[in-house]
């Protein structure tokens, strides 16, 4: 058995090769429009000492003598530049001039400091202010732009504009995120802060977190998908006036008015869609292409609803099925050279559950296991200790407080496998012929010594890889919400406050899958393989499920379960069923069940602290 996979191997290895190069040939044909537009990775000191990183795409008919219209677009809390490609590749297509600019604290711009974080630490006024120096930008046009806190970033960015001596911002397009409507220093009465500037806004009806509206006790009034006929909304589209003194007619979302001064536009789209869809829907991208054609007019006429960024979606997601397939067809290629060789051993043959008993071990311990799992993520996303370091309020060494819940939540899921396995060995699996040796749960300090430094030069390969073609093609692997890309040295030094935690989890969980519950079922390991994967993922599952069933038909949330915490677990539960299945195709070749482990934590460390916010204190 071991021979044939390893023989087979060398299809594998170059498939998944193959597929990463035709990933980022593909996505970067689509994001520079078959070469008529120029893609720049900037990196840049801004006025406060501060680096900035954004990706600036320059369409050819821009130039010295035909100026074009810029735009300025930013991701949310937790993300990073290359969440806004959807928004890039249309408006890059259309002539615009575009930069999509890391904020301080997310991908490779320096970190946001503490004192900052209830500011304008965001660096999207900084980027405004270089754009504004580029030959071929137009002056006269440039926007700004944003998803969630980037729609914020874009908020604290018209506020600076406001108090400059030369006003840089002629449009703002919000997603995801309220407008400002009361003046703080003036006994928040309401008020126009956007003046003559065009405004748009997309109002999910299913938003996790804005526009609602709030009593004064706090008591939510409305659910977001009552946002249009709120004050709030009506003071929006009336520029700023009072809404108690409007007497006109109620008004309405998707139209576009212009009586303000000036002739200054103000819309109000309200897509039925969840908040972090914002980010990958192709109503929201009509909307925003609809709203600049409108405030600056395209240099280059295309329908909004001819979008190609989906292409580039579809490639992307193919580098990331390469990437992992790699990772598995890597390891197992090692296992032929001489210092990898010891590791490679037949797994031994499956066996169904002994009896009664065996099958109530096997199927007991998948649903203690769920249960704890479903049951734990609430808990821990209900301690205000947990929250004061996940939302960096409380300072602390982790400066990565997203990344610190999931890990924490892991490890506890990890000691828990722990105790569910050594009970079943205790219990059941000592009487009946279990050996911990034999199964590979007790291979020796050399050969497990010798399995981190396979998964480590795995690891390094794989990446070695991704920036290599970032170098070359500006692009990354990546569907929505789960990416694998290329990052700055300093992100490996964070990685090692987090790897210790998923090493607990993925250590464990991958002992759990092969050594405890590798079963026949209905005489098929791949139906157990994937019995296993789907139970991987089943408390994550059912949570979002649960959350987003009960947003739908109350229009509000689950109460006590932030909305936050349903959306961090969407990357969570495809990365669990793909660790699952890797973790099992390198056992049978190994019998060893750390080196599954080892890869899985290492990557996800990886992926998790490359793609997220960095706080320092």
């Amino acid at each position: 058995m071991r021979e044939t996979l390893l023989k087979r191997n060398g299809f594998w290895l170059v498939l998944a090769m193959a597929l990463m190069l035709v990933s980022a040939i593909g996505a970067s044909v689509v994001q520079t429009n078959a070469g008529s537009v120029t893609v720049k990775d900037l990196r840049w000191e801004a006025a406060n000492g501060q680096l900035m990183s954004a990706l600036l795409f320059k369409p050819t008919g821009a130039t010295v003598d035909n100026k074009a219209p810029a735009i300025i677009v930013s991701h949310g809390w937790w993300n990073n530049r290359e969440m806004q490609d959807a928004n890039y590749v249309e408006l890059a297509r259309r002539g615009y001039v575009v930069m999509s600019i890391d904020m301080y604290g997310h991908g490779n711009s320096d970190y946001l400091k503490y004192s900052d974080l209830a500011a304008a630490g965001t660096g999207m006024y900084d980027a405004v202010k270089l754009i504004a120096d580029l030959p071929y930008v137009d002056t006269d046009k440039i926007g700004v732009s944003g998803h969630s806190n980037g729609a914020r970033a874009a908020n604290f960015s018209v506020a600076i504009d406001n108090e400059a001596e030369k006003p840089l911002i002629a449009a703002v397009f919000l997603v995801d995120n309220d407008p400002v409507y009361q003046d703080a220093a003036n006994d928040n009465a309401y008020f126009n802060m956007y003046g003559t500037r065009d405004t748009g806004l997309v109002a999910d009806q299913y938003d996790e977190f804005f526009f609602r509206s709030y009593s004064a006790e706090g008591v939510p009034l409305t659910a977001p998908r009552d946002y249009i006929g709120t004050p709030n909304a009506q003071s929006f589209l009336n520029y700023g006036a009072d809404p108690s003194t409007l007497s006109g007619d109620e008004r309405k979302a998707g139209e576009v008015y212009t009586d303000g001064e000036g002739g200054a536009m103000r819309v109000v789209y309200t897509p039925a869609q969840t908040h972090p869809w914002g980010t990958i829907s192709s109503t929201t991208v009509a909307n925003q292409v609809e709203f600049w054609d409108e405030a600056f007019g395209a240099p280059t006429t295309i329908p909004a609803g001819s979008q190609i960024w989906q292409v580039k979606e579809i490639f992307t997601t193919i580098g990331l099925i390469g990437f992992g397939i790699f990772l598995l067809a890597f390891a197992r290629y090692l296992l032929t050279l001489r210092a990898f060789a010891p590791l490679a051993a037949t797994a031994a043959e499956i066996a169904a559950p002994r009896g009664r008993a065996g099958h109530g071990w096997f199927w007991g311990g998948l649903a203690v296991s769920a249960l704890f799992s479903g049951f734990s993520y609430i808990w821990l996303s209900q301690q205000p200790v947990m929250g004061g370091i996940a939302f960096n309020i409380v300072p602390s060494i982790f400066t990565q407080g997203a990344v610190f819940f999931i890990a924490v939540w892991a490890a506890l899921n990890g000691l828990f496998a722990l105790v569910v396995m050594t009970l079943s060995y205790r219990l059941f699996g000592r009487k009946n012929g279990a050996d911990l040796r034999a199964s590979g749960v007790l291979p020796g300090w050399r050969t497990l010594l010798r399995s981190l430094g396979l998964a480590v030069v795995v690891v390094a390969v794989a990446y070695g890889i991704v920036f290599v073609l970032d170098y070359f093609f500006k692009t990354d692997f990546r569907f929505w919400v789960i990416a694998v890309k290329a990052f700055t040295p300093d992100k490996l030094w964070i990685a090692l406050l987090y790897v210790p935690f998923f090493l607990v989890y993925f250590v464990a969980n991958s002992v759990a899958i092969n050594s405890f519950n590798r079963l026949a079922v209905r005489g098929k390991e791949w139906i157990n393989t994937a019995i296993l994967a789907i139970v991987n993922s089943l408390a994550p599952i059912i949570l979002v499920v649960a959350q987003y069933t009960t947003f739908a038909n109350t229009g509000e949330l689950i109460p006590g379960f932030g909305g936050i915490f349903s959306i961090w677990l969407f990357p969570v539960i495809v990365i669990l069923m793909v660790t699952a299945v890797i973790s099992r195709k390198i056992y049978r070749v190994t019998n060893n069940p750390y080196i599954g482990g080892f890869i899985s934590a290492i990557v996800v460390t990886l992926i998790s602290v490359t793609n997220t916010l960095t706080v320092t204190y």
